[in-house]
């Protein structure tokens, strides 16, 4: 049987007291977190500290000094230390007392991240999670004070939120739901802020799940109810984001109407440009290439100082955190309306200036954002393997290491569209298999490109049954709920595979579906789309005969680029007028 540590001579009584008290925290503790917790009538605030001096000195406890002192029992001395506060009959007493403290300091962080900056807002309290945890698993034990944990839980998402413990943030705000529900007058506020909570945590863990939309319906009910004009913001937006994620563009873009209608009334300029941005992602969605850039632009011309901490911004990631979050957002979407507009070099700088600078705040939703929005479509649609590569690995590292299986199973798509671009068929439709496994139910419009990217691979590869069979889905799911970015590249792809089916009709059917990709492509301003139908007709001419008009179908499409000549496309498009 292991023996029992033994405390050093001559520790005094209160001495032990304090001791077997300062079990209860978890990992390091700061010189207000002992008092609040330690002292009672039985033993002063003064002896408290006292005592503590006294056990540094008997190396029973561990001064670290990094900005706030802090203090911690190494792991043999807190576990005998445990067992006698358990023997004490305290236990208790004192857990209550250290979930009450946290709960505390944590409500009044949720103050402080509005008017601190976010390094020094994590470096003071980032450190204190483990006791954070130990808190809420003793509030919801059998012996624990639920409401308590509710309290605490709602008030600790930032924390979750800013170390990107997105899964760790939807597992306990699911755990204060459940308790909620047993309550018999529950909080509404916390309620509401619960339900925002467990939203913004299935955006990134989830996708679009009923789930999801449920979270923030109820969020934006409790919301109007409560006249909490803020949260009824956060709750449009995440309905906004759910609408989108969807497909279901154009009740995003409604939900993104109501948002910049109600933040025209509010103080902060910066909620107005949120709404650009929101109806701006819309637009790109339905097609409007022009409309989207200019409310994208809008945000980027007009975007600056707010009433908020200079990098915090709210509505995305979790509303208040940071101002390059927004531009961010902005920027990544805005570089694949560039991208969908022609400027193909644009498209890509601001690709990787977003990914950068979200590497730069160190924050990983932000970084998410960048890759798995911008940088990865972008450069597989322009033909730029090596850096697909580089952002696909990326992101699968970073949603690897963050825990975060939806931006994981992104990544996984990328990298088979990546593995079947370079030859490897069989491996990348494995990979895309296992990444649409991993996202289940979870639908996005960025999953509907890659689809849309493996789908043209698979009829280049002879799949041509397979390739048709996709993109007839597509494009019925695209007719159905008006999403229109991607159809004219669906009508050309839809085109070229009817040509490799051959038949007596192919090539008849095949022109109507270029014309059709090309006219839809011109008037959504889509030049790139636009690119693609015409050297797809003007193949399909010159095969039969009819160099002149093809030459007259794509030149003067291609001599409307005035940059991007390094990229796959445009090479492709002189190739095919020089063989005229």
């Amino acid at each position: 049987m292991k023996p029992e540590p033994e405390l050093p001579p001559r520790v005094a009584e209160p001495e032990c007291i304090l001791l077997r008290r300062l079990a209860i925290f978890a990992g390091p503790f700061s010189l207000d977190a002992a008092g609040a917790v330690a002292t009672n009538p039985e033993l002063a605030r003064s002896e408290v500290i006292g005592g503590i001096t006294n056990l540094v000195a008997k190396s029973l406890v561990v001064a670290e000094v990094e900005g706030t002192a802090r203090y911690r029992l190494l792991d043999t001395t807190r576990a005998y230390a445990a067992e006698k506060l358990s023997e004490s009959g305290e236990r208790e007493g004192i857990a209550r007392c250290h979930a009450a403290y946290y709960r505390d300091l944590f409500e009044r962080a949720e103050v402080e991240w509005e008017v601190r900056s976010t390094a020094e807002w994590i470096g003071e309290y980032g450190w204190r999670i483990d006791n954070l945890r130990a808190a809420l698993d003793w509030a919801f034990s059998v012996d624990g004070d639920a409401a308590l944990g509710v309290e605490l839980t709602a008030a600790a998402v930032p924390l979750w939120m800013l170390l990107s413990l997105v899964d760790e943030c939807r597992g306990r705000v699911e755990r204060a739901l459940t308790a909620l529900d047993a309550e018999t007058n529950p909080h509404p506020r916390r309620e509401m802020q619960l339900h925002a909570a467990m939203g913004e945590a299935l955006t990134y863990t989830r996708g679009a799940t009923p789930e999801y939309e449920a979270a923030w319906t109820k969020a934006l009910e409790m919301a109007e109810r409560l006249d909490d004009a803020e949260y009824q913001l956060r709750s449009l937006w995440g309905l906004w984001s759910f609408y989108l994620t969807s497909g279901r563009h154009r009740v995003a873009l409604e939900m993104a109407q109501r948002f910049r209608a109600l933040a025209a009334d509010r103080p902060d300029p910066e909620d107005r440009l949120f709404g650009e941005r929101m109806i701006g992602v819309a637009q790109h969605h339905l097609g409007d290439q022009h409309s989207a850039r200019r409310h994208l632009e809008e945000v980027s011309t007009h975007h600056g100082p707010t009433s908020h901490r200079p990098d915090v911004i709210r509505f995305q990631t979790d509303f208040r955190r940071f101002q390059i979050g927004f531009r961010v957002s902005a920027r990544a979407f805005l570089a694949r309306v560039l991208w969908f507009q022609g400027f193909s070099d644009q498209a890509v700088r601001s690709a990787e200036m977003t990914v950068a600078e979200a590497a730069r705040t160190g924050h990983a939703l932000s970084l998410y954002l960048a890759l798995g929005m911008a940088a990865c479509p972008i450069a597989l649609l322009v033909g730029d393997l090596v850096a697909a590569e580089h952002y696909v690995g990326m992101l699968l590292e970073y949603s690897t290491r963050h825990a975060l299986p939806n931006w994981r199973a992104y990544g996984r798509c990328y990298q088979g569209v990546l593995v079947m671009r370079r030859g490897d068929l069989r491996s990348g439709a494995g990979l895309l298999r296992a990444g649409f496994a991993e996202l289940g139910e979870a639908e996005s419009a960025v999953l509907r490109l890659v689809k849309l990217l493996a789908t043209e691979t698979l009829g280049q590869a002879g799949q041509i049954a397979d390739g048709l069979s996709a993109i007839e889905e597509a494009i019925e799911h695209s007719e159905r709920v008006d999403e229109r970015w991607l159809t004219a590249e669906m009508l050309r792809i839809r085109g070229e595979l009817l040509l490799l089916q051959g038949g007596l009709t192919a090539a008849g059917a095949a022109e109507d579906h270029f014309r059709q990709a090309l006219d839809l492509a011109r008037g959504q301003g889509a030049l790139s789309w636009e690119l693609r139908a015409a050297m797809s007709l003007a193949g399909l001419l010159r095969d039969q005969g009819r160099s002149a008009d093809a030459k007259t179908c794509l030149q003067p499409v291609y001599d409307r680029f005035t940059e991007g000549f390094d990229t796959a496309d445009l090479k492709k498009a002189k190739l095919l007028l020089d063989s005229f």
